[in-house]
């Protein structure tokens, strides 16, 4: 029934659910916030200045030989009429070139008269196939109307399309990738073809319905995913997922040696191993949605997605992987048997030498480690970042090309020119402001030229002043010049006599300052709230306050020597121009969430131990017991994130490779050597201030105060039913205020969760009153259940003053007719609805 009820799930999801691409938002990810002076600018242009909301292809013609100026004239007038004529492609707006606007020749003419520019804007949006497929049209028409000169297509709108392009041809190579290699390493670790596929199903449920409920959220505009997020989906739920695997089927085989009947021995492991892997999966989700708090659309709009795929993960990892196993029964270890898998559960011979070897020399161990991180961490000296979005393409591409071109004809800055707006509260139209401004613009730093004529917006009160550079537009430096040069106009507006005049700078160069001002902000914001939220986790989990300490230390040292052998590797030795601007926010972020699980699933293990063993023997069984499967998890996590390596883009090859990386030093030095060796040099103080408590045989007098099992297990389903009870009754309370939704379903969900909520509390009453008050988890539960019903009356009060539910009007007394007793109350729900 549970395997049967995901299928169904998948199913049903698939088939109601618009295709993942169809609602993937790719630009609003490469924008700064939308309440930034430079989307403000932006927004500007596009209000006074007619046509500025189309997207520009830029084509530049290069002629060669003696006559390159003549061929290149020849080849733009081939192509403005080939443009411009009744079979134009669809979505061009208009062309603009030496032929349509003589005048500013100056612009889109290089020195040299050796190449020239064709300004082609286009309508639509960027993300659409037809957009698309124009320019594709545009550059097959330039191209075939280029004769002997070089042309390309380049500018936002060839930009755009490549981008697609660039995507699509490596998700499919990736997924494959992924598949086959976490295939293999199953097969390695399992030894046994059915159990291997036993991870890979359930991924690809959980997958199959993540992926669906987030094309219908994004659908109806509730979450954004863009096509990385969907590439880090795959990867991170076909690593998380593998390794819930492994660490429930692992222990299920350590049951099988006490307890041959195999649902008991399934039922011991997912009880043993639910602490942890909920513990692991709520700090994922947590941290993901910890980048909510960011206000770069880059950051904010990451998490929601994740966040879904990895609950919808962990849910299938605790209920449809232990169905599919025992659906499975014993030929899911063949060809091995149960016996010889139960037995390989005891741990192998390297894990007790490691043991062996931290127990010896701890001191040592510690040293050895912190000093190679240390090492590690040097590669930060040659740390900086890139905003140059076509820099990043590690596949060649054809307005990349077009962007070398136009450096080498106009100049580095002509490629992404930048507007200045200058807006007053009188009209300059007939002002002499407009040209002193222009003036000191062109006196400025590093600016190369400006404009010939300002333009004037539609209300006359708006200037605009085209602003080239002479850096690259994309460089650091160039995004250093946005602040001092928006001073410049401000000063010259003042000296003019513009009272309370706004300055505003829009352009690639402009957006790019303001996403660096807000990922700076946000990168410090974010890792703050993450540290706190695996801090958190880490106490409630371990009851210490010292050990969440030494365990967020070890974290932080292999986020930098991580971070730093990144830099090292794929700025200095592969020469990237820099480190993407969102990759650190990412790595760390990832690498703290994923790699705490391991540091989780060794303590909760040595806190478990801890019940008949002291420290130093504790903590040596959970390192031989753990080690050989969080060591295959870790690994197969850290294959998944490289397979990232085989995507053609600079952001995504940089942090699969950081993940990878990251992953296997939490997984061979900071898990197995760092960590044991801290807890074994703290002993009894390494959980302080919870004290090792060893476990005695019990009395008679205990066994009478244990509660019967057949009470926990109503308590646990009844406990189930409540939470997904309280769920419904709020989703049916939501879509009651839409419109053709009937309020039966409200109805439904009401009683239930009132009839669950009664039978919860008796529960939990009963079961406290078995263990004589002494409730520990019981009274957090109880805690837990009285939150629901607040919660719906919560939602009804600000329905309410909101109006969104309005009050029932009765009907006038006078005027109600009469009905049949029977009729009356099904009467008056229909007229005005249950109250």
């Amino acid at each position: 029934m549970v395997v049967a009820f995901w299928v169904l799930i998948a199913g049903l999801l698939a088939g109601a659910a618009p295709a993942l691409e169809s609602v993937e938002d790719n630009a609003s990810a490469n924008l700064p916030p939308a309440a930034s002076d430079s989307m403000k600018a932006r927004d500007l242009v596009r209000a006074q200045l007619p046509g500025q909301d189309a997207t520009p292809a830029i084509i530049v013609v290069r002629g060669e030989g003696a006559d390159a100026a003549a061929s290149a004239g020849e080849a733009v007038t081939r192509i403005t009429s080939a443009l411009s004529g009744t079979a134009r492609p669809d979505h061009v707006a208009s062309v603009i070139s030496t032929v349509t606007a003589p005048t500013a020749a100056a612009e889109l003419v290089s020195q040299d008269r050796g190449a020239q520019l064709v300004i082609v804007p286009m309508t639509g949006s960027p993300s659409d196939k037809s957009f698309q497929n124009a320019v594709d049209k545009v550059r097959a028409l330039a191209a075939d109307r280029a004769g002997s000169t070089e042309v390309a297509v380049t500018g936002p709108a060839g930009i755009a399309t490549d981008t697609v392009k660039v995507f699509s041809g490596g998700d499919k190579v990736m997924l494959l990738a992924t598949i086959l290699l976490v295939l293999v390493i199953l097969l390695a670790i399992y030894r046994a073809p059915l159990m291997a596929l036993v991870p890979l199903l359930a991924v690809g449920v959980a997958m199959r319905v993540a992926e669906t409920t987030g094309a219908l959220l994004a659908d109806a505009g509730i979450i954004t995913v863009s096509s990385q997020t969907a590439s880090i989906m795959t990867v991170l739920l076909f690593g998380v997922g593998t390794d819930y695997a492994l660490i429930i089927t692992a222990r299920y085989r350590e049951a099988l040696l006490d307890e041959p009947d195999r649902p008991r021995a399934m039922q011991t492991a997912v009880s043993r191993t639910a602490e942890s892997v909920l513990a692991s999966a709520s700090t994922i989700v947590l941290a993901m949605f910890a980048l909510l708090v960011a206000v770069s659309p880059a950051l904010h709009g990451f998490g929601p997605y994740l966040a879904l795929g990895v609950a919808v993960m962990a849910l299938v990892a605790f209920t449809f992987i232990p169905a599919l196993v025992l659906l499975l029964g014993g030929g899911v270890f063949w060809p091995g048997g149960v016996a010889k898998a139960a037995e390989r559960s005891r741990g192998t011979g390297i894990w007790h030498r490691i043991a062996a070897l931290v127990a010896r020399a701890p001191v040592r161990v510690v040293t050895a480690v912190v000093a190679l991180l240390t090492v590690m961490s040097a590669g930060l000296l040659g740390y900086h970042e890139s905003f140059n979005t076509l820099s990043g393409f590690r596949a060649a591409t054809e307005s990349e090309r077009g962007q070398h071109l136009i450096q080498e004809q106009f100049g580095p800055g002509e490629i992404a020119p930048s507007t200045v707006v200058v807006q007053s509260r009188d009209d300059l139209r007939s002002s002499t402001a407009p040209a002193g401004i222009a003036a000191a613009l062109a006196r400025a730093d590093d600016v190369s030229r400006v404009g010939q004529h300002p333009r004037f917006g539609d209300d006359g009160r708006t200037v605009f002043y085209d602003v080239v550079l002479d850096l690259d537009p994309y460089s650091s430096k160039a995004l250093d010049t946005i602040g001092p040069l928006k001073d410049t106009a401000q000063a010259a507006a003042d000296t003019a006599g513009l009272k309370d005049a706004t300055v505003l700078i829009a352009g690639e160069t402009a957006q790019n300052a303001d996403i660096r001002s807000a990922l700076d902000r946000d990168t410090t914001f974010v890792m703050l709230l993450v540290l706190a939220i695996v801090t958190a986790v880490l106490i409630l989990l371990l009851r210490s306050l010292l050990a969440p300490l030494y365990l967020v230390a070890t974290l932080l040292l292999s986020f930098l020597a991580t971070l730093g052998a990144t830099t090292f590797f794929t700025v200095t030795v592969l020469g990237d121009e820099g480190i993407g601007n969102r990759v650190t926010a990412y790595i760390f972020v990832f690498l703290v969430a994923l790699g705490v699980d391991y540091n989780i699933f060794i303590m909760s293990r040595f806190k478990q131990e801890l019940r008949t063993l002291p420290p130093a023997k504790a903590i040596s069984a959970a390192l031989t017991r753990t080690g050989g499967v969080v060591s295959s998890a870790g690994l197969i996590l850290a294959a998944t994130f490289a397979v990232l390596m085989t995507q053609p883009i600079r952001e995504l090859f940089q942090f699969g490779f950081a993940m990878a990386f990251g992953i296997l030093l939490d997984t061979f030095l900071i898990r197995p050597l760092l960590v044991p060796a801290i807890v074994r040099l703290l002993g009894d103080h390494a959980l302080w201030p919870a004290r090792p408590r060893r476990k005695t045989p019990p009395t008679p007098a205990d066994e009478t105060v244990i509660p019967a099992g057949r009470l926990l297990r109503a308590f646990t389903r009844i406990a189930v039913i409540e939470a997904c009870t309280w769920a419904g009754l709020l989703i049916g309370m939501y879509f009651k205020y839409i419109p053709k939704t009937t309020e039966l379903g409200v109805r439904i969900f009401g009683a239930l969760h009132g009839a669950a909520f009664i039978a919860y509390v008796l529960l939990t009453v009963l079961v406290a009153i078995r263990l004589k008050w002494r409730l520990g988890r019981t009274t957090l539960f109880a805690l837990l259940a009285a939150i629901p019903p607040f919660m719906t009356v919560a939602f009804e009060i600000w329905a309410r003053r909101t109006g969104r539910l309005t009050e029932p009007t009765p009907a006038p007394t006078p005027a109600a007719p009469r009905v049949p007793s029977g009729h009356h109350d099904r009467t008056n729900v229909a007229e005005h609805g249950p109250r």
